[in-house]
C-alpha cells in the first residue's frame, strides 16, 4: 500500500475459560482459525487470527484461557496467555456479560491493570442478558482498571463487533504490514490439522476424556493430484480413554475422523486423505515435547 500511511500491530485477547476468546477471534477475522466448542479450556496455544480494515493489519492473539494450573501442560497454557499479553501491542479483556464479575476475572483484571498496558473491555454474549443489567456491570469493572473504550458485544452473532474491528484497526501503532496481505494465520498446517482433530473429540466425547488427549499431526504429505495425505495419533492419558475413542468396532473414531475430515477439506480447500490412530500414553501432560508438540512453550 505505497503512499499510504499504513497501520500493523498485535492485539491480544484475554479472558476466563469459555469468555468466547476463539469465537471472537474467528467472526474478526472471517474464517475459522480457532476452533470452537462449548467446553471450557478447549484453546491451548496461541492462535494468530488477521483481519485488514482499510490500511491496518490487525494480528490477534487468541490466547488460552486463565485458570489455575495444576498440570505442567496448564502451566504452559498459561504462560502463554499471559506471554501473548505481554508481547501485544495492545490487549483486550473478554469477559462473559451472563457470568459477570467472578474471582477470576477480577484477578485477571489486577494482572492486567499492573502491566499499565493499554486495555479494552469487551463484554461477550450481551444478546443474552437483559440491558440494565449490563451498564451496572461495565461500570463495576471499570472501577477495577483504566479500559481505554467499552464494548457490549455478541461474538456469536456479530452483533457490536463491527465497532469493535473499527476501534481495533485505529488503535494498533503506525507501521508496515508483517504480513501478506491476503494471510488470515500464521498456522502451520500441521498444527491445523491437529487442532481440527482434537476439536472434533471435544464436540464429540463427554466429559473429562478430552481433556486427557492431544493430537499429533505425524506426516502432511502434499500428493501428486493435489490432495493431501494426513496422518495424526491421539495421544490419551488412560486405557479407557483409549476404548472410549475407538467406541464400539471403531465407529466413534471413524467418525471423528470422517468430521475432522469433511472440516480440512473446507480449511485447506483441498481433498484430504485423512488416518487417525489412538496411542495410551500415560503422563503425556508432563512431557515436554508432548508440550511443544502443541504449539506451546514448555514452563516447567
Amino acid at each position: 500500500m505505497s503512499g499510504v500511511e499504513t497501520r500493523c500491530g498485535f492485539v491480544a485477547i484475554i479472558g476466563a475459560p469459555n469468555a468466547g476468546k476463539s469465537t471472537l477471534l474467528n467472526r474478526l477475522t472471517g474464517a475459522k482459525i480457532s476452533i470452537v466448542t462449548p467446553k471450557a479450556q478447549t484453546t491451548r496455544a496461541r492462535m494468530l487470527g488477521i483481519f485488514l480494515a482499510g490500511a491496518s493489519q490487525v494480528l490477534l492473539v487468541d490466547t488460552p484461557g486463565i485458570f489455575a494450573p495444576k498440570r505442567r501442560l496448564d502451566r504452559a497454557m498459561v504462560a502463554a496467555a499471559w506471554g501473548g499479553a505481554d508481547e501485544a501491542d495492545l490487549s483486550v479483556l473478554l469477559v462473559d456479560a451472563k457470568t459477570g464479575l467472578t474471582e477470576g476475572v477480577r484477578e485477571i483484571i489486577g494482572k492486567l491493570a499492573a502491566t499499565g498496558r493499554r486495555i479494552s473491555l469487551v463484554l461477550n454474549k450481551a444478546d443474552l442478558v437483559e440491558r440494565p443489567k449490563l451498564l451496572p456491570l461495565a461500570e463495576e469493572l471499570s472501577k477495577l482498571a483504566a479500559f481505554e473504550q467499552v464494548f457490549m458485544i455478541s461474538a456469536a452473532t456479530g452483533d457490536g463487533v463491527e465497532a469493535l474491528r473499527a476501534f481495533l484497526a485505529g488503535a494498533v501503532p503506525v507501521g508496515p504490514f508483517l504480513y501478506p496481505e491476503d494471510d488470515l494465520t500464521d498456522l502451520p498446517e500441521r498444527l491445523l490439522a491437529a487442532e481440527i482433530v482434537r476439536e472434533q473429540i471435544f464436540l464429540q466425547i463427554r466429559d473429562e476424556v478430552p481433556y486427557g488427549t492431544t493430537v499429533e499431526t505425524e506426516s502432511f504429505v502434499e500428493q501428486k493430484d493435489g490432495s493431501a495425505r494426513i496422518e495424526a495419533v491421539i495421544y490419551v492419558a488412560r486405557t479407557g480413554h483409549k476404548a472410549i475413542l475407538i467406541g464400539a468396532g471403531g465407529a466413534r473414531i471413524r467418525d471423528i475422523g470422517a468430521r475432522a475430515r469433511r472440516e480440512l477439506t473446507s480449511l485447506l480447500d483441498r481433498k484430504v486423505h485423512l488416518f487417525l490412530r489412538v496411542k495410551e500414553r500415560p503422563g503425556w501432560d508432563e512431557e515436554a515435547a508432548r508440550i511443544r508438540a502443541a504449539g506451546l512453550n514448555d514452563t516447567a
